[in-house]
C-alpha cells in the first residue's frame, strides 16, 4: 500500500508540473500575441497555406479543402457533445461514475473557460485570407483546438486507466493526439484562426486534461495502470 501511495504521489507531481507548464506556455503565447509579437509568423504560416496570387484558394486539390472541413467538425460543438454524451453514458453503464463525472466536468469547464478567454482577449479573426468555415466568436484561443484537446485527451486518459494492455493505452493516446492536431491544423488551413490561436488552444486544453488526470489519481487509487 505504501508503494502504491508513493507511485500515485509521484505521478500526481509529474502531472502537476505538466499542467503548470501548459498554463505557463498559454500565458506566454497570450502575452506575445497581445504585444503583436506573433503576427509576423502567424501571417507567414497562413500565406504558406494559400495559392500564391490567389488568397481565396488554399493549397492542394478541392478534395483536401473538403477533407479539412470534415476534420474541423471533429472539434466542433456538435461532435464533441456527442462524444462526451456517449463517453459519459458508456462509463455509467460500466458503473464508472467517477470517470463519467470527470469527463463531463472537464468538457463543461473547458467550454466555459474557452468562452471566457475569448471574451478576455477579444482577438479578431484573421482577415488576411477568406474564411473556409463559418465563425462567429473571437479568435484567441481557438475553441476547437482547446476543446478537442481537453475532450479527446481526457477521454483517452480515462480509457487508459481501465485498460491493462500497454498497446491499447498507446493506441488511445495516439489517436487522441492525432485528432487534436488534425483539428487544430484544419482551423489554420481554413483561415479561421491564426496559428498562435491554435497553439494556445492546445496548451489550455492539455492543461485541463492534465488537471482531470490528477483528479482521477487523487480520487481513485485503483487507477494504477495510468502512466504519465
Amino acid at each position: 500500500m505504501l508503494n502504491l501511495l508513493r507511485r500515485l504521489e509521484s505521478r500526481a507531481l509529474i502531472l502537476l508540473i505538466a499542467a503548470a507548464a501548459a498554463v505557463w506556455a498559454f500565458l506566454g503565447i497570450a502575452g506575445e500575441m497581445a504585444e503583436g509579437e506573433t503576427l509576423a509568423i502567424d501571417r507567414r504560416i497562413l500565406l504558406m497555406l494559400r495559392t500564391p496570387g490567389n488568397l481565396s484558394d488554399p493549397i492542394g486539390p478541392p478534395s483536401l479543402e473538403e477533407a479539412m472541413r470534415d476534420l474541423t467538425a471533429l472539434g466542433g460543438f456538435t461532435v464533441l457533445t456527442i462524444v462526451t454524451v456517449v463517453g459519459t453514458a458508456a462509463f455509467l453503464l460500466h458503473r464508472k461514475r467517477l470517470h463519467a463525472a470527470i469527463l463531463a466536468g472537464t468538457v463543461l469547464i473547458s467550454q466555459f473557460l474557452s468562452e471566457q478567454l475569448k471574451t478576455l482577449y477579444g482577438r479578431p479573426r484573421p482577415d488576411l485570407v477568406p474564411h473556409g468555415s463559418y465563425v462567429y466568436s473571437a479568435s484567441f484561443p481557438s475553441g476547437h483546438s482547446m476543446l478537442s484537446a481537453a475532450t479527446y485527451l481526457t477521454l483517452a486518459m480515462l480509457i487508459a486507466s481501465l485498460e491493462p494492455r500497454r498497446a491499447t493505452k498507446a493506441l488511445v493516446f495516439g489517436l487522441a493526439v492525432v485528432l487534436m492536431i488534425a483539428v487544430g491544423f484544419s482551423r489554420i488551413y481554413l483561415g479561421v484562426h491564426w496559428p498562435s490561436d491554435v497553439l494556445a488552444g492546445w496548451c489550455a486544453g492539455a492543461a485541463a486534461a492534465f488537471a482531470a488526470w490528477m483528479v482521477l489519481l487523487r480520487l481513485d487509487r485503483r487507477a494504477t495502470t495510468v502512466k504519465p
